[in-house]
């Protein structure tokens, strides 16, 4: 039997079930339970995205009644007679006065900073003269090299407003990732800042801006931030910040057609150039308003709060909470800056949601991992009281993740643990208010995402692992990619595989109760004797061990069709190593808990292990290393956090 560690209220009161009876009172359907309406939306997508536009009642001109006037994959054609724009959908914050408080702003390079509504949209509007003065034209591309302060924010409602094109790279990133990055859209107004704090080192990026700015000659305006020290001088020919925003104009929004690129997101880039996905105004918009709405329950009372940095597409979910009312918290810096003796403090973002009046607190599964391996249990240090959500994503979460949330953070709050993803920039799966929460499993596939799990046929499966894929469009799929004039790019990366289906890449488990597993990248799949295992579950074992630190897991297949080789690499915690008895105890970990199959063939200690800039693993590069791919073809430097962790592979090859 699954655990149910949380389950809904029943009281009615949640925006899901007022949109249940909204649909009842229209006419258009009366479902029974979520499993009812997820059906519905699926199989009816113009009644339900129709249904939804009308429910939401965003600012727009012409007509919603039809949503889906063509359903090819690629090529699906959302709201034909719909003219809008995400930057006036936003500004709305229905429910919310003038002088209330939209956005707080924390950070470990200046003190809080809070904007009314009236002050957010005065900053739109003066960052949209600067824009208009700089000569922007509808999709130009504005570009920010900054961290998640609300000046990044304003800049992309600002350009949004125009029909300009915004793109956002975290500072932490090194100058060829973003070289990478924006070399292929040619930004021409660059905005930059000159460092930021982390905990409580001051990071100086002058010499990677000026790299970058170096790099981009369509750049016509640069706009310079002194963020880490007031006092940075600008570069030469650059204007700053407040300078850039000194006069103000009317705030004005172009209502676009729904496919109005409004910004390009990327792939990490970790194999090759990084993808250039531009998702568009409307998409963005209705599916941010439906998740955020219907499946975060968020609105005018809430605090909303998202770790992320400016280079995640959680950042993107995050500024969207302004289009349900909520107040959205930025938090820029270490989530767990090292303390007296050197070892991380967890408990900096959970005091600070004790401060801030946090209610919804968004993070990944690695630090509330990272959390429960320290021992913290956060209610005990901070009251957290208000807080009635708790999202986590980024990787699976285990069991004993979800387990630890309602033992250690609040026993009342739904945990949301979803999955999705840049190039949709939202999830597939996830959770419902109107759903239980089940260990170790999302509650739910989201309303009008057709999400399945193929076999090896191109069959749905129910209770089988098989791989995600999506069978029916949805509306924050990418407009394209940047430059892939003819579509060839787009269409090999998401349909190639099973022409009309897109194909994730992620291996995925959903249940007769509709709650569904995933097990880690298809393509990272560990195959012994014929039997295909998750990467997720083999590091939840080894993980929950609390000398282990990090982990990652390859299989080398056998040519000659053995059982190949499964290759385990840890990094433990200081001044331990890899002794014959944790060697053992690793072993019997995994042999007790999942299966002989999962004890590796090999293991090494390593002082650090791959991850991409925005902390996903790196199983793949790995791989090919050690198949003998030249490391300048298995991986892209310039992806990695740090370029040598790939080093050891390379000598471990030799």
């Amino acid at each position: 039997m699954t655990e149910i560690l949380w389950e809904p209220s029943g009281d009615g009161r949640s925006r899901i079930e007022q949109f249940g009876r909204w649909l009842a009172d229209q006419g258009i359907v009366d479902a029974a339970d979520y499993a009812d309406m997820w059906s519905w939306s699926v199989e009816n997508l113009d009644d339900f995205w129709s249904a939804l536009w009308r429910w939401a009642d965003l600012p727009a001109d012409g007509d919603g009644t039809v949503a889906l006037a063509e359903a090819s994959m690629p090529g699906a054609r959302w709201f034909p007679d719909v003219r809008l724009n995400y930057a006036e959908a936003m500004l709305a914050m229905p429910g919310r006065g003038d002088d209330d408080t939209v956005l707080v702003a924390a950070s470990h390079s200046r003190p809080d900073v809070e904007l009314s509504a009236a002050q957010l949209r005065d900053q739109v509007a003066r960052a949209r003269a600067g824009l208009l003065r700089a000569g922007v034209q509808p999709r130009d591309r504005v570009a920010a090299y900054s961290p998640n302060i609300p000046e990044t924010l304003v800049l992309l409602l600002a350009a949004a407003s125009i029909g300009a094109v915004f793109s956002s790279c975290a500072p932490e990133f090194g100058t060829q990732s973003v070289v990478d990055r924006w070399q292929q859209i040619e930004p021409t107004v660059l905005l930059t800042v000159d460092g930021y704090g982390y905990g409580t080192k001051s990071i100086d990026r002058r010499d990677e801006v000026e790299q970058i700015r170096a790099a981009l000659p369509s750049v016509r305006a640069h706009v310079w931030l002194p963020y880490l020290a007031d006092d940075a001088p600008p570069p030469a020919g650059a204007v700053t910040w407040a300078d850039f925003t000194a006069t103000s104009g009317p705030l004005e929004f172009d209502r676009l057609p729904f496919d109005w690129p409004l910004y390009v997101l990327f792939s990490s880039g970790t194999t090759g150039l990084p993808k250039p996905i531009v998702h568009g105004h409307g998409g963005i918009t209705v599916e941010h308003v439906k998740s955020l709405a219907l499946h975060h329950d968020l609105g005018p009372a809430d605090r909303f709060f998202w770790f992320s940095t400016t280079g995640w597409m959680m950042w993107n979910l995050l500024i969207s909470g302004l289009s349900v009312g909520a107040t959205i918290v930025m938090f820029d810096g270490h989530p767990a800056p090292p303390d007296d003796s050197g070892a991380p403090d967890v408990t900096l973002l959970w005091r600070m949601a004790e401060r801030l009046g946090i209610t919804y607190f968004g993070t990944s599964a690695p630090f509330l991992l990272q959390c429960r391996k320290a021992g913290i249990v956060p209610r005990e240090m901070a009251d957290l009281s208000a807080v009635r959500g708790v999202g986590s994503t980024g990787a699976p979460l285990p069991g004993e993740g979800f387990r630890w949330v309602y033992e250690a953070v609040s026993d009342t709050a739904q945990l949301s643990s979803v999955s999705g993803g840049t190039d949709i920039c939202a999830a597939f799966v996830g959770a419902s208010p109107t759903v239980p929460v089940y260990a170790g499993e999302m509650s739910c596939r989201m309303l009008g995402c057709a999400v399945e799990a193929f076999d090896d046929q191109h069959q749905a499966v129910i209770g089988s692992l098989g791989e995600l894929v999506i069978t029916q469009p949805m509306p924050s799929m990418p407009v394209g990619f940047w430059g892939d004039e003819d579509g060839s790019r787009y269409r090999a990366a998401y349909f190639e595989d099973i022409p009309g289906v897109w194909r994730h890449g992620d291996w995925i488990t959903i249940s007769e109760i509709g709650t569904c597993t995933i097990t880690g990248r298809s393509d990272a799949t560990l195959n012994r004797g014929g039997v295909r295992l998750g990467t997720s579950e083999f590091y939840s074992v080894v993980e929950a061990l609390p000398v282990v630190t990090d982990s990652l897991v390859v299989h080398l297949e056998d040519d000659e069709g053995g059982a190949g080789q499964l290759m385990l690499f840890v990094t433990l915690s200081e001044g331990r190593e890899l002794d014959d008895g944790l060697r053992r105890e690793i072993a019997g970990a995994l042999r007790s808990k999942l299966s002989p199959r999962h004890v590796p063939d090999q293991m090494h200690q390593l002082q650090t292990l791959p991850r991409t800039l925005s902390g996903k693993k790196l199983e793949v590069p790995v791989k090919k290393i050690l198949q003998g791919v030249p490391i300048d073809q298995a991986a892209a430097p310039g992806a990695l956090a740090d370029p040598s962790a790939l080093d050891p592979f390379v000598n471990l090859l030799r």
